[in-house]
């Protein structure tokens, strides 16, 4: 099966439309930490529930869809450590003897966007969550085609986010720290068109990677490159056109 970005939309501070994301792909520089990005479009209750990470998945999702795919398309959210901070908190409030706040408990699962997304697009398709390591964007990319291939007629969303973790963890990870989001609209591809996927065996320990993976895909899709590669600790991902 062949998949074909439809859309898709993109933030981190700084880069807050098409053409600012265009010249960062040509041109790529160091991603801020912070930012918060506008979710004006949700309630001011949803708003108040949203975490950081919520916050930039929301936006991309709903600055990738019209009106109906947003109720309509399947989806996948996926992060690597999701909401591991707003854990982390909790635990350091429990150890100073201090009570819990249940809108930080609310946020600390790993659905929590998928399911604030939901209510927000009145969507009930089909939703995972994905943390897969250093494979996350890989192994999202893999789910989000089996909900296609459940219903080849229909549209998956994929939604990647990271937050810069914890200081407490922030030295057990090898990765660029930053804050972005991106959304993917996918839908089968016709004939020969789109992109095909493949996986094999790795074969080098893999490189501290520079950018995001998720946004060394959007260099690849914004190129044009006919082949994408990334090596997780298990495995390579190959993307062809």
């Amino acid at each position: 099966m062949r998949v074909r970005v439809r859309r898709h939309a993109a933030w981190a501070a700084g880069l807050e439309d098409a053409a600012a994301w265009a010249r960062w792909c040509a041109n790529p520089k160091e991603l801020e930490r912070g930012g918060k990005p506008d979710v004006a479009f949700l309630p001011a209750l949803l708003r108040r529930r949203c975490s950081p990470l919520a916050r930039i998945m929301l936006h991309v999702a709903f600055h990738c869809c019209d009106a109906d795919e947003l109720a309509t398309a399947s989806t996948v959210f996926a992060s690597r450590h999701g909401n591991i901070n707003e854990s982390i908190e909790m635990l350091e409030q429990l150890a100073r003897g201090q009570g819990l706040s249940p809108t930080l408990f609310s946020h600390s699962v790993h659905n929590a966007q998928a399911g604030l997304f939901s209510i927000a697009a009145h969507n009930r398709a089909a939703s995972s969550s994905i943390a897969a390591q250093d494979d996350t964007f890989g192994c999202a990319w893999l789910e989000a085609m089996t909900l296609l291939s459940r219903d080849p007629q229909g549209r998956c969303l994929l939604v990647i986010g990271e937050v810069p973790l914890a200081p407490v963890f922030a030295d057990l990870v090898d990765e660029p720290e930053a804050s972005y989001g991106l959304a993917l609209l996918l839908e089968v591809a016709s004939g020969d068109d789109g992109i095909g996927v493949s996986l094999a065996g790795r074969s080098e320990p893999r490189r501290p990677a520079r950018w995001p993976d998720s946004l060394e895909f959007l260099r690849f899709l914004c190129s044009d490159a006919n082949r994408f590669e990334l090596a997780s600790a298990l495995r390579r991902t190959i993307w062809e056109r």
